[in-house]
């Protein structure tokens, strides 16, 4: 299955300029999804981090995992309409800078879920390089 940004933005809440997942390439619901980040020097985090020298703050590619994981548990009918707040995050690990022009390819899959919790262990890659990694957290909202 794969959503585009319209799509997407019918399971989640989030919006531009915050909305930090472009397409989902891959989808088995509930269980794991692949989406891409295309990373552009028009952001506005940009302008601030770092001027000179653009880098992709990792709260950013953390936060664009964690919009994959709501993706992935959001688009189980019994879930439609609630919100995945998020938790927690344990063991983020960062490999590599993500700068424009890179496309983030954001791997997600639901370790655990039960009731409204659940974790979910993601990696973030560009071309075949891990750029991070971790563990996170969510509870489901109204």
């Amino acid at each position: 299955m794969i959503l585009n940004s319209n799509q997407i933005q019918e399971i989640i809440p989030h919006r531009y300029p915050f909305l930090m997942v472009d397409r989902i390439i891959e989808l088995e619901k509930g269980l794991r999804a692949v989406g891409e980040k295309c990373v552009s020097a028009n952001e506005m985090h940009f302008i601030g981090h770092f001027p000179g020298t653009h880098v992709m703050p990792g709260v950013l590619i953390i936060e664009a995992l964690a919009q994959v994981s709501a993706v992935t548990i959001l688009s189980l009918e019994e879930n439609k309409g609630r919100i995945a707040y998020f938790a927690g995050i344990k063991n983020a690990k960062f490999r590599r800078k993500v700068i424009p022009g890179d496309t983030l390819r954001l791997e997600i899959l639901i370790k655990r879920f039960k009731g409204l919790v659940g974790i979910g262990g993601g990696k973030a890659f560009v071309e075949d390089e891990l750029a991070c990694e971790a563990e996170l957290m969510f509870v489901l909202g109204q």
